[in-house]
């Protein structure tokens, strides 16, 4: 009983590293090849959102291939951010650099990792290149749109980064760069328009 239990999980441990298979496969070559477009916000009213103060940090638009995502709905933030995207542009939007890594989305993070016994590019230019973003639907059409949005699909989203505080002592901030890494460097996007070019 103890073997048994034991190569349940070494199995389910593979399978976490696996992450979710995509449910569109594109051809090889960078198919979201530039940087997002990030615009810092001088004078913007805050806004109020399930109770919750939106702040808005910056206009943000990119471009970008679904890499991961992943439902949230218990944790303090499903019900502003209830999916995390993890995007990829530049080398990242590249089906066949995506192929050569493992990636899993848990706890609101995004983890990626070799399949092989070297990365295809430079960990830092990966890095660079994608990002796990908590997506905070501006409506309900934009909620419903961001539930259809398909693992290996290019998509074009369109809104603000944004911070988010509560009464209640609750924080939640966007960065607002793509080279930090670890805790906070994820971005808080209000989306407020979502195209989906490739799938």
């Amino acid at each position: 009983m103890k073997k048994f239990a034991a190569i349940l999980l070494v199995l389910s441990l593979l399978g976490w590293w696996q992450g979710q298979p995509a449910d569109i496969d594109l051809p090889p070559g960078a198919k979201a090849p530039h940087d997002p477009l990030q615009t810092r916000l001088k004078n913007s009213d805050s806004f109020t959102l399930k109770g919750h103060q939106v702040s808005p940090l910056a206009r943000f638009d990119l471009e970008a291939k679904v890499l991961a995502k992943k439902r949230y709905r218990t944790d303090r933030g499903a019900e502003l951010a209830p999916f995390d995207l993890a995007l990829g542009w530049g080398v990242m939007s590249d089906q066949s650099v995506v192929d050569a890594l493992s990636i899993r989305q848990t706890g609101r993070w995004y983890i990626f990792r070799t399949r092989n016994q070297s990365f295809p590019h430079p960990m830092d230019l990966i890095s660079r290149s994608s990002a796990n973003m908590h997506m905070v639907p501006s409506s309900v059409l934009i909620s419903r749109k961001l539930s259809e949005i398909r693992v290996g699909s290019i998509v074009k989203f369109s809104g603000k980064l944004v911070s988010i505080s509560h009464r209640d002592g609750f924080r939640w901030k966007s960065s607002l760069t793509r080279n930090d890494q670890g805790d906070g460097a994820c971005e808080l996007f209000y989306v407020e328009s979502i195209r989906v070019t490739q799938e």
